[in-house]
């Protein structure tokens, strides 16, 4: 389970937890659990205040498998977005549960269908919003 410290921005946040208030009744129990646990211990920010490092929703991040040594990247996004062809991540699925709130240079371990696996996060590229309000791309890497 991954134990590094969570933050999330406040709009991502009650997004989130509208997801889980509207999945209550379809399959999946699973992973609306492992959400929900890390939404409970999350830190809630503003979002203007959410490091440029840390994924968010809509994030596109990159992490290497220390078992492995394979690097992946995805962008995590709610499911109706999901496409695996084009590297979009639910959110429930569980790397996109394991990543979320993280930081570039965490180490997360997190239990999938193929076993524990131990991710670290090298770079995030997230979109922000800039004080006017308008979305910008901002990058970290580590």
């Amino acid at each position: 389970m991954n134990h590094s410290p969570l933050y999330l921005s406040r709009d991502d946040h009650a997004k989130l937890r509208r997801l889980l208030a509207t999945s209550l009744h379809f399959p999946g129990g699973l992973a609306l659990r492992k959400l929900r646990e890390e939404l409970d211990r999350a830190t809630v920010i503003d979002p203007l205040a959410l490091p440029d490092d840390v994924v968010a929703m809509d994030s596109t991040v990159a992490f290497e498998d220390l078992g492995s040594g394979e690097t992946e990247e995805y962008t995590i996004v709610f499911p109706e977005e999901a496409d695996v062809a084009r590297n979009r991540i639910s959110i429930l699925a569980p790397i996109g549960t394991a990543l979320i709130g993280c930081r570039a240079g965490d180490i997360v371990r997190w239990p999938t269908p193929g076993g524990i696996r131990k991710l670290k996060i090298r770079r995030v590229s997230a979109p922000a919003v800039e004080a006017g309000g308008a979305p910008a791309l901002l990058a970290a890497t580590l």
